[in-house]
């Protein structure tokens, strides 16, 4: 399951990306907002798809704001998250085989409806390639650790 979230400024994008995911046959969790005409606040909606992965509920998740940028850094909030803020395809690529993002970040006012689309679906599909990037994201995860004790 994949879950996804917006603030006000991504919601047209978020409700364009769901649509594409369940017309490819994936199941989809929905965290809101539920409209994009009143101002809401991005890090709600990056804790609770962050929150929804890192329980396992949810295997990847897909957050939007207008840039892209609050709703990530919100979301690698929390522990065990790796938010990716992708602006083309190709760090779309790297961010899955090289970082082993498990959730994707997008601006709703930097990408287009259709390049947005394109990052999803390479990064759906592109898988972490392991070996010296296993190590890199090891110690991503020894950061984390040190900072909650």
């Amino acid at each position: 399951m994949i879950a996804i979230g917006s603030d006000h400024a991504g919601y047209d994008l978020k409700e364009e990306i769901k649509k594409y995911l369940q017309e490819k046959g994936y199941e989809v969790k929905d965290f809101g907002t539920s409209s994009g005409g009143c101002s809401v606040d991005y890090p709600d909606f990056g804790l609770a798809v962050a929150e929804a992965v890192r329980s396992g509920e949810c295997e990847k998740g897909i957050i939007v704001c207008g840039t892209g940028i609050g709703i990530s850094i919100s979301a690698n909030k929390v522990p065990g998250i790796r938010a990716a803020l992708c602006t083309d395809s190709f760090m779309a690529k790297m961010s899955r085989e090289h970082n082993d993002a498990n959730v994707l970040a997008l601006g709703a006012r930097v990408v287009g409806p259709g390049l947005a689309l394109d990052i999803v679906e390479t990064w759906l599909n592109s898988e972490f390639v392991g070996g010296r990037h296993k190590t890199r994201v090891d110690k991503i995860s020894q950061i984390e650790e040190k900072f909650l004790k």
